[in-house]
């Protein structure tokens, strides 16, 4: 049976909505609508990726009959709203991460989406790049033995600028939902379940956002993730995940393409490679349209809910809510 052509529309037309374009009219031959806060904004990102209708609002996109999929580009404080408006308009989502704010905004739009049949997902590009899929195989067939650390470092030197939005609470700013995200995620894809202690600590930026933390995961297997986060400090994206035979180092693990495997025993090094780092949002596309074709997605979501609640734990320990909340 011929699978059915899927209509994407992007609200938002940013940087990453412009990576995506790209992607979607790589993988998919076309992009149905755009949404901007201005019509003349929708009306440019459209003739630059030859999309077919260009909107001012939101409303009128999301509630589109011919839109099958909804994929949010815009900043964190603004995901839930549009998340939730996409689900109960019957859209099925493809949302930037991080996916919401806190756990009980993408529960309400779960439990929606489950009862219409409809898939959400997220921009997390590791879950979706062809080599996490076959390094989870190699550890199922037991190459590393039974996962007991991951260890996970995440530090973008943000410029110094008090209205960035990176920086500003009421825009759902700080280390945490902006990269923080894409740790918790590489550590949970590889722990067997959802961490069920978490201990950790912050450092502030001026206007009160997360700019510096530690945090320790546990689950109830034993398996334990140690995760350095920094936003005015340049550190190397680097995962190590470790087994009792061996342990995988990534660099640049969220649109990784390589990985090397070290046997405990032997000191040997084995290197492996599996897609294409520039081809991350293609890899996005192809799954999420999978997932709509084929009811799937089930797995990834778990961890996106897992993943959710163990950074709203967090900023919860730390005290820190945001204004809109």
């Amino acid at each position: 049976m011929e699978k059915k052509k899927l209509n994407w529309g992007i609200l938002g037309t940013g940087w990453i909505a412009h990576e995506m374009g790209e992607a979607l009219n790589a993988v998919n031959g076309e992009i149905y609508a755009v949404c901007d806060t201005t019509l003349e904004g929708a009306q440019k990102y459209a003739e630059e990726f030859q999309v077919t209708k260009a909107y001012g609002s939101a409303d009128e996109m999301i509630a589109d009959p011919k839109v099958d999929i909804v994929y949010i580009a815009t900043p964190h404080n603004l995901h839930y709203q549009f998340l939730l408006q996409s689900v109960k308009s019957g859209k099925h989502v493809f949302c930037e991460k991080s996916i919401t704010v806190n756990s009980s905004q993408l529960e309400e739009c779960v439990k929606i989406a489950e009862e219409k049949g409809l898939v959400i997902c997220d921009g997390m590009t590791l879950l979706h790049m062809p080599l996490y899929k076959l390094l989870k195989e190699k550890i199922a067939e037991g190459a590393i033995g039974d996962v007991k650390m991951v260890q996970v470092n995440f530090g973008s030197c943000k410029e110094y600028d008090v209205k960035n939005r990176f920086f500003s609470k009421e825009l759902a700013g700080g280390a945490l939902l902006d990269i923080g995200v894409y740790a918790t995620s590489f550590a949970r894809y590889f722990m067997k379940s959802k961490p069920s202690v978490v201990l950790t600590t912050a450092n502030y930026f001026e206007t009160g956002v997360d700019e510096t933390s530690g945090i320790l995961l546990k689950n109830p297997d034993g398996e334990m993730a140690v995760m350095a986060l920094t936003m005015r400090a340049k550190q190397p994206k680097r995962g190590v995940v470790a087994g009792e035979k061996g342990f995988i180092e990534i660099y640049d693990y969220p649109r990784a393409a390589k990985a090397t495997i070290t046997y405990t025993e032997t000191g040997k090094t084995e290197v492996i490679e599996a897609g294409e780092s520039e081809k991350a949002l293609q890899y996005e596309v192809a799954d999420m349209q999978n997932y709509v074709w084929n009811h799937g997605g089930k797995e990834n979501l778990t961890i996106i809910r897992d993943v959710m609640e163990t950074l709203t734990t967090i900023r919860n320990q730390w005290g820190m809510v945001y204004p809109f909340e």
